[in-house]
């Protein structure tokens, strides 16, 4: 075991460093989880003064943890295309797309970004969650041509309104070309990168994925933060508080290997997340289409929940899920919060519930049981801020053209 110069954060020699440990722990890393086998930056001593500069400003993350498995071969899009219940047809070279990656029983396995960097050429940016093994066992039962691998790649996120600027003094005027959910492949300083629109903050930002991360990931970082100086570039943790506003959902929190697309809002709602009209058969389209057909007993939801402030969700303050009650009820929990809150900007406590479905319309009434007691708690609609995605869909030329 080793010693951080924090004595109160021991290091585990068994558990992965990112390409960035060594330089995003310069910044005074205040708690590390571990995500992916990696650890991970959870916060640097204040998520609240971290929420305000990613929607005021510019700031830079360490998502080293979101290890890249790579599919090439001449059967790579047919295989992707099995992996996940998206129809791939309609992913263009360069595009980008949020998939699930399902199981046979249609329950969610991991919740990727999917990167299409050629016809048969693929990354999957992981969620918190073991999809390699998984993705070579199916490999070798399927007799395609096929070659599956974690690739020596390694993201950053650079986040928030100021986001722009920075990207245009390292890349040019270019990148204000790149659409969302969209990536296109540059060269900084000699090092290969791949840059996307895209980021877990619903807030105008990009992913600068670098190749040889192993080799070059520390001079990123820095080539990164000495750009973002003059926009006053801040490193922070993972913005829960404004994945939380966003409606962005957290695998091992709010969806997992036992919940489906369409509990979770991306079935009925979302079809093109779960198309079982594609011709593709892939891996879960029986059980999703039973799930389909018959209908769900629960969804997850959005609610508002009452009595004093809650934490950041990043301080730890939801170590338990809350259960929910039904109101007035004293018997056993009918459900259960997954993630919460308390909003900065909106300034009362929100969240997402699993819960019957039965109590999923909006302005249902339920009780939850969280820290200090039974409080009252109401179904809401979610996203609960920029519901319809404005903020990071925005025209960067029309932005410069305003500024």
């Amino acid at each position: 075991m080793a010693v951080n110069e924090n004595p109160e954060i021991l290091l585990y020699p068994r558990i992965r460093k990112s390409p960035f440990f060594y330089a995003s722990r310069r910044h005074g890393v205040a708690k590390y989880s571990v995500y992916n086998h990696t650890y991970h930056p959870r916060h640097y001593g204040d998520p609240v003064a971290e929420y305000w500069h990613l929607v005021n400003g510019v700031t830079l993350w360490d998502v080293g943890v979101e290890r890249q498995i790579e599919i090439t071969g001449p059967d790579a899009f047919a295989f992707t295309n099995m992996l996940v219940p998206r129809d791939l047809t309609k992913c263009a070279v360069g595009q980008c797309k949020y998939v699930f990656i399902t199981a046979p029983d249609g329950g969610i396995i991991n919740d990727p970004v999917l990167l299409r960097l050629g016809e048969n050429h693929f990354w999957l940016s992981l969620a918190d969650s073991d999809v390699l093994l998984w993705a070579q066992g199916l490999a070798y039962n399927s007799g395609m041509d096929v070659r599956i691998r974690e690739a020596d790649v390694g993201p950053v996120q650079v986040q928030g309104p100021k986001s722009r600027e920075v990207m245009v003094d390292l890349f040019g005027q270019d990148v204000m070309d790149v659409p969302y959910y969209f990536c296109r492949e540059y060269e900084l300083d000699g090092m290969q990168v791949v840059v996307s629109r895209t980021g877990y903050t619903s807030e105008l930002g990009f992913e600068i994925y670098l190749k040889e991360a192993s080799r070059d990931g520390v001079r990123l970082w820095d080539t990164v933060l000495q750009a973002g100086e003059p926009h006053g570039i801040q490193v922070i943790g993972p913005c829960h508080l404004r994945r939380i506003e966003g409606g962005i959902l957290a695998w091992g929190s709010d969806i997992g290997l036992d919940t489906n697309p369409f509990e979770v809002g991306y079935g009925y709602e979302v079809s093109w997340m779960v198309d079982l009209d594609q011709e593709a058969d892939f891996v879960g389209k029986e059980a999703l289409t039973r799930v389909r057909d018959n209908g769900i007993s629960r969804k997850l939801v959005g609610v508002e929940i009452g009595g004093e402030p809650l934490g950041t969700y990043n301080d730890g303050s939801m170590i338990d899920v809350f259960p929910v009650h039904e109101p007035g009820s004293s018997g056993a929990p009918v459900g259960k919060v997954t993630s919460a809150c308390h909003s900065p900007r909106l300034e009362r406590n929100i969240g997402f519930a699993m819960v019957p479905i039965h109590l999923a319309a909006l302005g249902t009434e339920l009780t939850v049981h969280r820290p200090g007691g039974q409080v009252p708690a109401v179904v809401v609609e979610k996203p609960f801020v920029d519901p319809k995605k404005m903020l990071p869909k925005q025209d960067l030329r029309s932005l410069a053209a305003t500024s």
